[in-house]
């Protein structure tokens, strides 16, 4: 059972979250969910045979291990587009480029921009003062908004329907190279954004004090 303190925390980040995606679309706020995920890179280690038409594809048992990469992703659910990029590692340095990326490429006129996204030690404004000169550090800051996920609670982030979507179609084959990922994975994105696609979103606020009312702690004296 959670403490009722953690539980109202859980519950408090839960409705910021949840009413944050109840609002209309803002080009002056977009709200736009964040997250990363590791990859492994596998590759061949004899070449597989060649597909006969109505077969399902043959791999060797035997497999070479490459390493891992990761994926980084930004996701705006009410505008269907979506970003990646395929980093070696997973540092607040990566994590800041990220973010200056977003504000100064893809919403350089926005006012603010909310960004949804977990409680990770590198998902701080200090990545910003630890990557970049301080006056660009705090101009970030000024236009950014981290909204964390509560603990336990990092399925309330919709990037990871959208990584799931890209796990299942692109990634789930052995790929050898991180340069291959890379490829592959914005091959995927490229299409996805061309489609629009987004996430159907159904759980609102009302939803959780009803299916979820366990969570919310009893006010009762």
């Amino acid at each position: 059972m959670i403490p009722p303190r953690k539980s109202a925390a859980f519950v408090w980040r839960m409705e910021q979250i949840l009413d944050l995606y109840e609002e209309p679309y803002d080009p002056s706020r977009p709200v736009v969910c964040f997250d990363e995920r590791p990859c492994q890179l596998v590759g061949e280690v004899r070449e597989p045979l060649p597909t006969k038409p109505g077969a399902i594809e043959r791999l060797d048992s035997e497999y070479e291990r490459g390493g891992v990469c990761w994926v980084l992703m930004s996701f705006e659910p009410l505008s269907g587009w979506r970003e990646l990029v395929v980093t070696e590692r997973r540092r607040k340095r990566e994590f800041a480029l990220a973010m200056r990326r977003l504000l100064e490429e893809r919403y350089p006129q926005a006012q603010k921009v909310r960004v949804v996204l977990d409680n990770l030690s590198t998902h701080t404004a200090a990545a910003f003062y630890e990557t970049f000169p301080a006056e660009v550090a705090r101009d970030l800051t000024r236009r950014i908004e981290f909204v964390y996920t509560p603990v336990h609670g990092s399925w309330l982030n919709m990037v990871e329907v959208e990584i799931s979507v890209l796990v299942r179609q692109c990634l789930k084959r052995r790929l050898a190279d991180i340069e291959t990922l890379d490829r592959e994975a914005r091959a995927w994105c490229t299409e996805r954004n061309g489609l629009g696609a987004s996430v159907d979103w159904r759980f609102r606020t009302e939803d959780a004090r009803t299916k979820l009312r366990s969570l919310y702690p009893s006010t009762e004296e």
